[in-house]
């Protein structure tokens, strides 16, 4: 729970820090994020060279010590050898320079004596060697035959000096398992050490990281939200290098260029739509009253010319229709959920198209039996009436329509298949796209707008289904449109309805007047 707590208040502090103070450039804050986590990389090898420096410096003084106390030691000894070696040679041939080899030894041993005192000062054999030099210090003044008598002193004091040697060897020892146990201490320490400092420079690295690509993340969600067309209510500021809160302004710029320029396609939009159906509708109205005989009766050729000129009237509403449903299907993304009969909804729009296909002459089959399905009615019905407004401009005259309807399982697939002229292969990849227009010519006197099939694709993703250009063996050009069940209680409809394929077939055929 405290380690949480001090996780928490570092991050508010750390956030309030970067509130306060914001590197100029990304480059910057990058040198600044290495030179940060070298730091306790570097504090590491300094401590690290100091504590190996004292270990060193330590080991090369005991090695000195030691060679010097062992050289000590083993000097006492021989002295020891050689001051009994010159008294017994004197009590034997009563030279006078032997007893003067034997005092100088003896002062010299008493020095070195002194000497190792101060290495092992509560050492028993030193301190009984010292009061046995006082003693054989009197040796050059007795006679023979009393030197003589005390040779057998020797024999102890020989000892002593080898014990004092065991027992400089035995301090050596202890001292060299003394600096080995304080090496491991250091060597226990520098671990401890690197673990911390790693760790410490693991957290900054992480903390940098965040820096640099928190600022990165938010302009990647501001793009998103830029491209799916979601903004939040309120704009996140970003906080970061001067170059990215430079990138964040541009992209707010640019969200506020583009809902500008959002807002004057929906003013064109409507103004457009508003302008051109007012006057249209003054054009088809007076058709109508031509047509009706109401200024006066027309002749064949007249009645003819004047039923073109509705046709393309209606045509051109037609037109102005696809450009607002195209718009409409931008902005609403709310999907229905009505459960209607699919037969009846061609047999609707079939209808709909009824006086173009008789003035095509073309002949129509609806092969559909009565199936209840869960979707998007009004948008499943733009769809079929787009493509059957589809198969009627670019079909050929005097030829053939088939609309047929079918599930299997969970999906519903609806071909509208028409013959004539086959789509050229360049334009197969390009043709739901937004005001694209093939290379077959559309018949008529209205040109397309071409985003008739981009409406219809959309209608169809907005449901979950797909929109697609399959092969057909009878038919020049065929449309399958797959929906998915939108509604639940899908599997009970589906144990109702079957999975045969209908073939009830209805012909109906529009003959030219």
């Amino acid at each position: 729970m405290t380690l949480t707590l001090f996780l928490h208040r570092t991050v508010i502090m750390t956030s309030q820090v970067s509130r306060r103070w914001r590197p100029r450039s990304l480059l910057q804050l990058v040198l600044l994020a290495f030179l940060v986590v070298m730091l306790p990389i570097a504090v590491l090898m300094f401590q690290a060279g100091q504590a190996l420096s004292e270990l060193s410096m330590l080991a090369d003084i005991s090695a000195r010590q030691a060679v010097e106390q062992t050289r000590r030691a083993r000097e006492l000894s021989n002295l020891a050898l050689e001051m009994e070696r010159s008294a017994r040679q004197y009590a034997v041939v009563e030279q006078p320079g032997l007893m003067d080899i034997y005092s100088a030894k003896l002062d010299e041993f008493a020095t070195l004596l002194d000497a190792q005192q101060r290495l092992l000062p509560d050492n028993r054999d030193i301190l009984a060697l010292q009061a046995q030099l006082q003693s054989l210090s009197d040796l050059p003044t007795l006679s023979t035959e009393e030197i003589a008598q005390r040779l057998g002193e020797f024999a102890s004091f020989a000892e002593r000096t080898s014990a004092v040697r065991d027992a400089t060897n035995l301090y050596i020892d202890n001292r060299i398992e003394g600096i080995s146990a304080q090496a491991s201490e250091v060597r226990q320490r520098l671990w401890l050490q690197t673990a911390a400092l790693v760790s410490a420079s693991l957290a900054l690295m992480l903390l940098f990281t965040w820096l640099i690509i928190r600022p990165i993340r938010q302009i990647e969600r501001r793009i998103l939200n830029l491209g799916t067309g979601v903004e939040p209510a309120s704009a996140q500021l970003i906080q970061g290098p001067a170059e990215l809160v430079n990138l964040g302004e541009r992209i707010d710029w640019l969200s506020a260029r583009l809902a500008e320029l959002e807002a004057q396609k929906q003013q064109f939009l409507r103004h457009m739509s508003h302008e051109l159906k007012t006057p249209l509708a003054s054009v088809r109205e007076g058709t109508s009253l031509l047509s009706d005989g109401v200024a006066g009766e027309l002749t064949s050729r007249q009645l003819e010319i004047v039923e073109l000129i509705d046709t393309s009237g209606l045509e051109l509403q037609r037109l102005i229709e696809q450009l607002l449903d195209y718009n409409l299907l931008q902005h609403n993304q709310v999907i229905g959920n009505d459960i209607f009969d699919v037969s009846v909804l061609l047999q609707d729009v079939i209808n709909k198209h009824r006086l173009a296909l008789d003035k095509k002459g073309m002949r129509v089959s609806v092969s559909a039996l009565p199936i209840d399905w869960s979707a998007d009615r009004d948008r499943t019905a733009r769809i079929i009436d787009n493509l059957v407004s589809n198969a009627i401009a670019y079909g050929e005259d005097g030829g053939q329509l088939e609309v047929r309807a079918y599930h299997r399982g969970p999906t519903l697939a609806i071909e509208v298949a028409n013959s004539g002229e086959p789509i050229d292969a360049a334009d197969r990849d390009r043709l739901f796209e937004a005001f694209y227009q093939g290379r077959a010519r559309r018949k008529g006197a209205i040109k397309g707008s071409g985003i008739g099939l981009s409406v219809a694709a959309d209608c169809a993703r907005a449901q979950h289904g797909q929109l697609m250009l399959v092969d057909d063996d009878a038919m020049a050009v065929c449309f399958r449109l797959t929906l998915p069940w939108n509604g639940e209680g899908g599997s009970d409809n589906e144990k109702r309805l079957g999975y045969a394929t209908p073939t009830l077939s209805t012909d109906r055929t529009y003959a030219r007047n």
